[in-house]
């Protein structure tokens, strides 16, 4: 939709904004009218350069043009019904994502918090049946960020924080270790445990890696005391780090594995995948979804994937990745930079992380922030190392006009 067509400014649009939205984010002060590749153009045209991409959504670029096509084909067949019939686009995503992946059976869902709802749902289910009543405990990590369902916070283990704030209790049955210490995680499981939930990269954690040490222990300690692994690739799926999933990094594989984000290009989309034995706990009527595997979202998502893995985004990832850190580790006032692939985190020496991010948006550089000075950038995995040039000029100067 065009501003032009509307008969309205872009005053007008940020004023019903305003007036009507319930807002729990931090507007950019600006109205993005397209979206093309790597960068978001407002109404007079003027190009920014996105190095969000979307939440880490946009991997094949905004509005990947076999994305579009895909999904303008299927809204000329069927754009939603209910679940009872096959439906084509269902069936061929879902050969494909369990064939690429090595699982055997997929659910879907429309968000990533929705995917991981379902993981949790599933693994105690799965622990109910097979164990007994009170074999659903689950451990997830200190730090970590599933989701803002029930389900979902309550394996979020971040309880001082916003999103936990206000909406106690939590559910019963989970409990936070510290991140990337085993002997933590050893010690909090009890006979009542069913499984263990861990992202692979702390995103909104800020941007943590998991040790190999750590993830590989976690997979054995879990084998000996029959749990299921659970891991949340919401943000690290579908070749974000330099692998198609972030847990193929550590030669292990989860029992159960949630995506979204990338996945639909655009489209709201997720997935659970896992094996027969597991996937046999969601029977009729224990489990649903109305707009879960939706056709058009599906189409995209298929469309979407085979971007990614034909042009092979996973290599320009690592490789484009690894250059991008290493030029952003020589910026001023950078104390460190973290991630892998193109999920990058650069921490600066000091609390100016709100005033960077803000000279970001002058310079129609888009970053986020996490706390007062990690930014954090994932762009779309198409961009070269001269945008990464381009991105890293644009931070340093944003940085240098921080007053001190």
């Amino acid at each position: 939709m065009k501003l032009k067509d509307t008969g309205k400014s872009a005053a007008d649009i940020k004023a019903l904004i305003s007036k009507y939205m319930i807002e729990t984010y931090e507007r950019y002060d600006f109205l993005c009218e397209r979206a093309e590749g790597i960068y978001l153009y407002d109404e007079k045209g003027q190009a920014y350069l996105d190095f969000y991409g979307g939440i880490a959504v946009n991997s094949a670029g905004s509005r990947n043009p076999k994305v579009v096509a895909a999904a303008k084909d299927q809204l000329d067949d069927v754009i939603h019904t209910f679940n009872y019939p096959y439906l084509i686009p269902q069936a061929l995503l879902a050969e494909k994502i369990c064939t690429t992946l090595g699982y055997e059976k997929i659910f879907y869902q429309n968000s990533g918090t929705e995917a991981n709802e379902a993981m949790i749902k599933m693994a105690r289910k799965y622990g109910i049946e097979k164990y007994g009543p009170n074999r659903y405990h689950i451990i997830s990590a200190k730090e970590s960020f599933h989701g803002r369902s029930f389900g979902a916070l309550s394996a979020t283990g971040q309880p001082n924080s916003a999103c936990h704030r206000g909406f106690g209790p939590m559910l019963p049955g989970f409990n936070y270790a510290e991140f990337n210490n085993l002997d933590d995680f050893a010690s909090q499981v009890t006979g009542d445990t069913i499984a263990i939930m861990l992202e692979p990269i702390q995103g909104e954690g800020g941007v943590h890696l998991a040790t190999p040490e750590f993830l590989k222990g976690i997979r054995k300690l879990c084998d000996e005391k029959g749990l299921l692994l659970l891991i949340d690739e919401i943000q690290t799926g579908w070749c974000r780090t330099g692998e198609v999933m972030g847990y193929m990094h550590y030669g292990v594989k989860p029992d159960i594995v949630s995506m979204a984000k990338a996945l639909g290009g655009g489209f709201p989309i997720s997935a659970i995948c896992t094996n027969s034995e597991i996937a046999a706990a969601f029977n009729m009527g224990s489990h649903g979804t109305t707009y879960g595997g939706n056709s058009v979202c599906c189409a995209a998502a298929l469309a979407q994937i085979t971007e990614l893995l034909d042009k092979n985004m996973a290599a320009n990832a690592k490789e484009t990745g690894d250059y991008f850190m290493e030029k952003l580790r020589s910026l001023p006032r950078v104390k460190n930079v973290r991630g892998k692939g193109l999920l990058v985190g650069v921490e600066l020496d000091g609390p100016i992380g709100l005033a960077v991010k803000h000279n970001c948006l002058d310079r129609k550089f888009l970053v986020t922030l996490i706390g007062d000075r990690l930014i954090r950038m994932i762009p779309p995995l198409t961009v070269t190392k001269t945008d990464c040039d381009k991105a890293c000029a644009l931070l340093a100067e944003s940085i240098d006009a921080v007053k001190s």
